[in-house]
């Protein structure tokens, strides 16, 4: 009897062991399901300014398709267990999921934090953003959303899947990304090939890896190194000052925004590659109230001011007030998005180099110029070219004005002023154009010798010219003047065209104080007809016999 009950005693261990063996297998089992879920392909571009990030479409199919398969295996075997068993299960799985996903995004921004501190990025406009700016960056923007893919995937077979869809959801949202589309004119006078990169063209900062600021009165903020600020807050005499290595991109994203200074400039770049100045949207103030004071040698007039390379982009609105210029670059200036209030004394926006738009919407104010290029050392340089925007100057002396070519292929344009469009080339290829002047409407004027004979070029576009009383002219050239295309309607007492080389007139549609004509007229200090014809009116005449106007 005693054998007997110690047989009974070793069998019944024995099956305990036998299933206890084959709970945990089937536990195992289940929680390596669960994790083995495959990496996405990353495509990091080092072309313009862009960054890609691609999911391997394929293989996420292929294993959302063994997922499910796994999913019923996994089911079936489950009925064999108690639902404690497979609750506890689940939520094991998706506990383990969970940290694995944390534990990957935080290695990420561990990565992304130590390289944001580094000025690897090479000097052309390679970097759409801090995430492409270096491989750490990029690495660290490709592992999060990789994170986020794994995180959906286990979604599919844990009771955790609605946070984990709204994790990847949120993700998605953030980054999505507003990119100005430009359409450039490639046969213009001026070389447009390669004006814009894509990072210009971006009006959303990518703001992971950004580091924010709070302005406060007083202060100086010192910006030393490349990567994305976040300004925020509102402060009296403070200066944003940006002073980084000559190939380090620094972009400032202005976060609603008030700084209201006595004598310096709300930004100061003193040296960078490239400084961005990108608006949330929100509403952004910057003053300077009294009279600009000099850092050192430089003369720091304006209430954005920057000796290197800037652009103004962004989905906000920006209010600059100044005693003297609004905006000053004194390398090349970009503008591509974003809304602008400027009030000025001096220029609104002025540049040596050039002004190069292609968007935003424009309300100006100035006792001087509106928008000026020039270069006081090199007259080759100082040009303005705008493909897009929404421009209402209001300007007393030069609502638009360039040393050397003006290069309009788009936009609208609501100008008063003294001249509205002025340089040695002016070329207006497309656009609607409403110029009111008390001088000249536009002036082919001889400022620089990268262009024998000045010249004024219209080629297309609606224009609408009405001139005040006095000794003005509509159209005016030193040199030429061609009309190839387009509609000009113009209004005036005296002259209507004043060319002293060539008028062509090869196509499109003349309107000269309502009536159409067939000829560019020839004015004579804005006398009546000539002998060839006493029916001419003002604004010119014709010694052809046509009708002077």
């Amino acid at each position: 009897m005693k054998k007997f009950r110690i047989n009974i005693l070793m069998a019944g261990l024995l099956v305990g062991t036998l299933l206890a063996g084959c709970s945990a297998n089937a536990s195992t089992a289940n929680y390596s399901d669960t994790i083995s879920v495959p990496q996405s392909n990353s495509i990091v571009s080092s072309s313009e300014d862009e960054t890609t990030s691609q999911d391997g479409a394929l293989g996420l199919f292929d294993y959302e398709s063994e997922e499910a398969s796994d999913s019923t295996d996994n089911s079936t075997n489950s009925q064999a267990s108690s639902a404690e068993d497979k609750n506890s299960d689940s939520s094991k799985a998706a506990s383990s999921k969970s940290s694995k996903s944390a534990s990957s995004a935080a290695n990420s921004q561990s990565a992304g934090s130590a390289n944001s501190n580094s000025s690897s990025v090479t000097k052309n406009d390679a970097a759409s953003s801090p995430a492409s700016s270096d491989s750490g960056s990029s690495s660290a923007a490709t592992e999060s959303n990789s994170s986020a893919a794994n995180s959906k995937q286990s979604a599919q077979s844990s009771a955790n899947s609605s946070s984990q869809s709204q994790t990847t959801e949120n993700s998605t949202t953030e980054n999505e990304k507003t990119v100005t589309e430009v359409s450039v004119n490639t046969s213009g006078i001026l070389d447009t090939s390669d004006m814009f990169s894509t990072r210009d063209l971006t009006q959303t900062a990518d703001t992971s890896e950004a580091k924010k600021i709070t302005v406060s009165d007083g202060k100086t903020i010192d910006i030393t190194e490349e990567g994305v600020y976040v300004i925020t807050g509102s402060a009296k005499n403070c200066t944003i000052k940006v002073n980084a290595d000559n190939e380090a991109k620094v972009q400032l994203v202005l976060d609603g925004v008030t700084i209201t200074n006595e004598s310096a400039p709300a930004i100061y770049v003193v040296s960078a590659d490239k400084c961005f100045v990108t608006t949330t949207n929100s509403d952004n103030t910057l003053t300077v109230s009294g009279s600009f004071t000099s850092d050192g040698d430089t003369n720091t007039d304006a209430v954005i001011f920057s000796k290197d390379d800037i652009v103004l982009n962004g989905e906000g609105t920006l209010n600059i007030t100044s005693t003297d210029n609004g905006i000053s670059g004194k390398d090349d200036l970009k503008i591509t998005g974003g809304t602008y209030n400027i009030t000025s004394t001096a220029d609104a926006v002025e540049a040596n180099d050039s002004i190069k738009i292609c968007g935003g919407t424009f309300n100006i104010k100035t006792s001087k110029d509106g928008l000026h290029s020039e270069n006081d050392d090199d007259d080759t340089q100082g040009y303005i070219y705008i493909s897009g925007g929404s421009f209402t100057i209001n300007a007393a002396s030069d609502a638009i004005q360039a040393t050397t070519a003006v290069q309009i292929d788009a936009g609208t344009f609501d100008l008063t002023a003294a001249e509205g469009i002025e340089g040695t080339y002016v070329q207006i290829n497309d656009g609607t154009v409403n110029i009111s002047a008390s001088d000249d409407g536009i002036n082919g004027a001889q400022k620089s010798k990268s262009y024998s004979t000045p010249t004024v070029e219209i080629n297309g576009g609606n224009i609408t010219i009405v001139m005040g009383q006095g000794d003005t002219d509509a159209i005016d050239s030193n040199g030429n003047i061609v009309v190839n295309g387009g509609t000009i309607d113009i209004t005036a007492q005296m002259s209507s065209f004043d060319c002293d080389g060539t008028a062509a007139y090869n196509g499109g549609t003349i309107i000269i104080n309502g009536s159409q004509v067939d000829s560019i007229p020839q004015s004579m200090m804005g006398g009546r007809g000539g002998m060839g014809n006493m029916n001419g009116g003002f604004g010119g005449f014709s010694g052809r016999g046509n009708k002077g106007f």
